[in-house]
């Protein structure tokens, strides 16, 4: 009996040995961010004449969200809480029905199989399109149509894959777009993404849809890069939708950048909603030019964004439609 229990004695020691060896890391991040906005050439109301995309549309000084994000990562095993609340965050989880997971951006734990396997269970944002929801990852403060009306986030599992320095892939089986509290249907969604020097092939089959979109970017100079994403979404019996965006952007210093979005947004096969002119094929041009200008962890963005419309869809300060809107931003992002 003493053998024995010697012998558990001496493999439990081994094991909180083992335990003590492996790096554990707990980290707490996240954000606020605030701005304000006026239409140049529109009323600033309660009206909300605004951009067709996500987020930034309130007028006068305005609320975007605090982000925080709690992570621990050990040497096989890990998880992201990523949790928001204000305005912002509202809009990005909109497809959560459940009160209590209405602040939940991102909720997952992962297992590094290996150096070349990491494995994904929970709720993760999209790996489609150039922007993502928090805006310390953004140039711009305000959003892109191609974003806005991409998925936000899916949950589901989906394994990452190593091939070589530069390329990757991952595969993924999800619930269908944006239910990410539970299955409502009992139907899946497929999601496949292949990754070359920094380019970014994604598909994404939904029950009834399909997205097909290519998201990447390039150093042309140290000073000076170019992004670009370009979108293409069928929807069963229903419209879809085509873009294309580019993201040039110049640093002048460290602590200042200039950028500029320009965008091209058409809806297909009838009227998709997203330009909201009730007219068939509609499209956009939205041109956004937008500075960084960065002071420690607190950075700046003033923005002139310009969109026309083919259809009228926009109010003038008579209240008559037209075509174009012509508005200004400034907006706060603090990250820690």
């Amino acid at each position: 009996m003493k053998k024995v229990i010697f012998t558990l004695l001496f493999a439990c020691s081994l094991v909180v040995n083992a335990q003590e060896k492996e790096e554990k890391t707990f980290t707490l991040s996240g954000s606020i961010d605030t701005y304000f906005r006026a239409n140049l050439n529109a009323p600033n109301d309660a009206t909300k004449v605004a951009p067709g995309s996500s987020f930034a549309n309130a007028p006068g000084f305005a609320l975007g969200m605090i982000n925080i994000i709690a992570g621990y990562e050990g040497e096989k095993v890990g998880f992201v809480a990523d949790l928001v609340y204000g305005p912002r965050g509202e809009d990005a989880v909109f497809g959560s029905p459940v009160g209590s997971s209405q602040i939940v951006n991102q909720l997952y734990a992962y297992w590094n199989v290996s150096e070349k396997v990491k494995l994904t269970i929970g709720n993760f944002n999209t790996f489609l399109g150039y922007e993502v929801i928090s805006p310390t990852a953004n140039f711009n403060y305000s959003t892109s149509y191609l974003f806005s009306y991409g998925p936000f986030s899916h949950s589901g599992i989906k394994a990452d894959f190593t091939l070589s320095d530069n390329s990757s892939l991952m595969v993924a089986v999800m619930n269908p777009t944006d239910a990410t509290e539970f299955n409502p249907n009992g139907k899946y969604s497929i999601g496949a993404q292949y990754g070359i020097s920094g380019q970014y092939f994604n598909f994404l089959l939904n029950p009834d849809s399909y997205e097909i979109d290519f998201t990447g970017g390039f150093d042309v100079s140290e000073e000076f890069y170019l992004g670009l994403n370009a979108a293409y979404y069928s929807e069963d019996a229903a419209a879809g939708f085509y873009g294309v965006a580019v993201y040039p952007q110049y640093a002048t210093s460290d602590s200042f950048k200039i950028g500029l979005r320009g965008e091209y947004f058409a809806e297909t096969d009838g009227d998709f909603g997203a330009i909201g002119t009730g007219v068939a094929d509609s499209s956009v041009f939205a041109t956004t030019l937008t500075a960084n200008y960065t002071i420690g962890s607190l950075t700046i963005i003033p923005e002139v964004r310009l969109d026309s419309a083919s259809d009228d869809f926009f109010a003038n300060s008579d209240g008559v439609a037209k075509k174009s809107l012509n508005s200004f931003v400034l907006a706060a992002v603090y990250s820690f």
